[in-house]
């Protein structure tokens, strides 16, 4: 199998795309080590990947150096070696406009979104090294490669992930390690779902109609998908691939729609405002 004794660390395991690239990587018979902030949702991933010696399930805090450095290291000593991290633990924040976001809430998704995947690389890149191998994947967006209106904090935090993806094949190069993004566009799960009511609580359908019809594919991409591309750059079929930036969009950043948007919806940022409250709520509990 693609990834047999190979040992792959997971963040954000009990998401969407996370959890259906656990499932591809354990039929490819990776060794896991998958992560989440939630102890009940890492609870509900065990009971449906089951319980073996090729599995462990780890609670971890992406923006706590301590938490992420232990998980790192107890992959390692659990498996003997790191030779795959999927960096995708992620938050997208709430739609509004660049001026009205606190310094608390743009704070809070670049931690997650930059932060925690720059401690990622820190830990896990002197391992890496120094087996002379190794791939590490990080989760971005296609808003890490254009704008995207209504999500400043979550567009820069995208693309910051890009500069510190191509940054790392530059210092690392030579070591026999990979750094590489992969870039979804929409896909059908709970982070496009939150973006629709966003936008157009009362009619969120009209938005994933609209998003789809500038689409060239006319769909969004499934969690499977890019579980499939993971597996790929993830495995020795990718090891000429180093420092890219891997868009799996279905054509869409051919043509942005991020303007078309506003100008269709007219987005209403007193409604962004309004949102503000349920995302510290988010915030304040593991998701």
């Amino acid at each position: 199998m693609r990834l047999a004794d190979k040992s792959v660390l997971i963040t954000g395991a009990t998401g969407s795309i996370g959890k259906e690239t656990a499932k591809l990587f354990k039929k490819n018979w990776a060794k896991l080590a998958l992560l989440g902030r939630d102890k009940k949702k890492l609870g509900e991933l065990q009971a449906e990947l089951g319980v073996d010696k090729s599995i462990i399930y780890l609670e971890y805090e992406a923006r706590d150096e301590s938490s992420v450095a232990s998980a790192i290291n107890k992959t390692n000593e659990k498996f003997g070696s790191l030779d795959a991290v999927v960096a995708n633990a992620g938050n997208e924040g709430v739609i509004q406009s660049l001026t009205d976001y606190t310094v608390e809430d743009f704070s809070y998704t670049l931690e997650v979104n930059v932060t925690g995947v720059w401690l990622l690389m820190k830990h896990a890149t002197p391992i890496m090294t120094g087996q002379k191998k190794g791939s590490f994947i990080a989760i971005s967006s296609g808003a890490g490669v254009v704008g995207s209106s209504g999500q400043c904090p979550y567009a820069a935090s995208k693309h910051a992930v890009c500069g510190m993806i191509k940054t790392a094949c530059i210092e690392f190069g030579s070591s026999g390690v990979r750094f590489n993004v992969l870039a979804p566009g929409p896909i059908a799960n709970r982070m496009m779902e939150s973006l629709h009511k966003q936008i157009n609580p009362a009619n969120p359908t009209e938005v994933e109609d609209f998003v789809k019809s500038k689409i060239p594919m006319n769909r969004y991409g499934t969690n499977g998908e890019i579980a499939q591309f993971a597996l790929f750059l993830a495995s020795v079929e990718s090891t000429f691939c180093n420092g890219g930036v891997f868009l799996a969009d279905g054509g869409l950043t051919a043509g942005w729609l991020a303007n078309s948007l506003e100008k269709k919806f007219r987005i209403d940022w007193d409604r962004g405002r309004a949102m503000k409250e349920t995302l510290h709520k988010r915030n304040n509990q593991k998701s």
